[in-house]
């Protein structure tokens, strides 16, 4: 956010559009990064703890490819702080229904604009819920990837529910790999925050020298997709690839505890030791197009967060910004919401029946997940080439025979990934193709397509 007396919405929505790579919808972007200040403000009123400076100003890290520091912060654990105090003020609030561990599996149409919603209780119940509004904010398909930095439940769910409804959605092929995961194994992989570049950090080989160093004039904090590439280059070549964070000295533990805490249970000493590190699926750019206010091209339908591609982030989101974005559209797509039930001309409720008809995907079979999860990481993962994806193609379509009816949304996001990656045949921001190594102007460009 633009909170320093140095910084400017203008040069926030620079770097922003620079990142995207040609891709940014720079309304959009101004929008979005000039609610900033008001939007950190509005968190810190939620109970958001974030750190300060000794003058009581906000305390600033700087991360890749922004021109200055301006990423407000909780130490190095932001989002998990601001989904505490935002689950704390639901938790408080009496005129909000809370159902745990019910999963949505469709949309309720009617007359051509969503209704409601069936849902797959823990016992494996459906059960409908009328609604005059819905918002979708269930985050990206990044863990569809085999390396991953997001969680099991990051399998594009609601991407696959808005595009049974009938909703356009944008730049599939769109996926960001953060360059620095912790190499260690594990599902998913732990993430080494891109502050630690901008606190100084470095990326270094088996031999302890800087690979970056003339690969990108900003070496350590180009844009991610160019860290990612070159990351994944020195592992495909068999060499090491290792963040060095030794110089750092006492800085390291004082800001980012969370960091030394996570190396320290994998048995390496941040201080001390070279971390291992590997690129990793870990946000998706591509989603539901979404309007201003989050609107979906179906209505009665919102979304918000990463399920959404709103524009703001081009070919390659800015780091930080999908926090941002994900208030500021959230509050906007609320308040939309708002606006259209009380112009509603139906009486709503919202009981718990179960539906007249159930017309949901089939679960996905673990072994199926994770073979759809190799196959997106071996091609279309970091680098991407034509008969990788054709290969791809063919492979998820011999999982979709599995399924009589409609197939798992794992299966379908899947599947228009590759399309999408097939269909842009140049190489733009995260979508990085061997085969047209060159961006093509002719595609500098967003894909808005209905697909079912």
């Amino acid at each position: 956010a633009t909170v320093a007396a140095d910084d400017s919405t203008a040069d926030h929505v620079a770097d922003t559009v620079t990142a995207g790579a040609g891709l940014v919808e720079a309304e959009v972007a101004a929008a979005v990064c000039g609610a900033g200040a008001e939007t950190v403000a509005w968190l810190a009123a939620q109970g958001v703890h974030f750190d300060r400076a000794g003058d009581g100003s906000l305390h600033l890290h700087r991360e890749a490819a922004h021109g200055r520091a301006r990423i407000v912060h909780a130490r190095d654990h932001t989002g998990q702080e601001i989904v505490r105090a935002l689950a704390a003020a639901v938790a408080a609030r009496e005129d909000i229904d809370l159902r745990v561990g019910a999963e949505a599996v469709a949309l309720h149409m009617e007359g051509g604009r969503v209704a409601g919603v069936i849902v797959r209780r823990a016992d494996g119940a459906h059960i409908g819920i009328t609604a005059p509004a819905v918002l979708v904010a269930t985050g990206g398909y990044s863990h569809l990837w085999a390396r991953t930095t997001a969680p099991a439940q990051a399998v594009g769910g609601g991407l696959a529910l808005a595009m049974r409804a009938g909703a356009a959605v944008a730049d599939l092929e769109m996926v960001q790999f953060h360059p620095t995961a912790l190499d260690v194994g594990g599902d998913p992989r732990p993430l080494l925050t891109e502050a630690l570049r901008g606190a100084g950090g470095l990326l270094v080989d088996g031999e302890g020298t800087r690979f970056m160093v003339g690969r990108h004039p900003d070496a350590e904090l180009a844009p991610r997709d160019v860290v990612a590439r070159e990351v994944y280059a020195q592992l495909q070549a068999g060499a090491r690839a290792a963040l060095d964070l030794r110089h750092l000295g006492d800085h390291l533990a004082a800001e980012f505890p969370g960091v030394v805490a996570t190396a320290r249970a994998h048995g390496l000493d941040a201080c001390r030791d070279l971390l291992p590190v590997t690129p990793v699926a870990h946000y998706c750019m591509g989603g539901v197009a979404a309007g201003p206010d989050g609107a979906t091209t179906v209505p009665g339908l919102w979304v918000a967060g990463e399920v959404a591609s709103t524009g703001l982030h081009g070919a390659n989101r800015l780091a930080s910004n999908s926090l941002l974005e994900a208030v500021v559209m959230g509050r906007r797509a609320a308040a939309a919401m708002a606006a259209s039930m009380a112009a509603a001309v139906r009486p709503w409720s919202a009981p718990w029946a179960r539906p007249s008809r159930v017309d949901v995907p089939g679960v996905i079979r673990p072994a199926d997940l994770a073979e759809i999860r190799e196959v997106l990481w071996q091609h279309a993962g970091v680098i991407r080439d034509g008969a990788g994806l054709r290969l791809a193609a063919h492979r998820l379509g011999a999982i979709a025979a599995r399924y009589p009816g409609l197939p798992p949304g794992e299966v379908q996001v899947a599947r228009q990934v590759v399309r999408f990656a097939l269909a842009r045949p140049e190489s733009r921001g995260a979508h990085f193709r061997s085969d047209h190594p060159e961006p093509d102007a002719a595609w500098a460009r967003r894909r808005l397509e209905v697909v079912r």
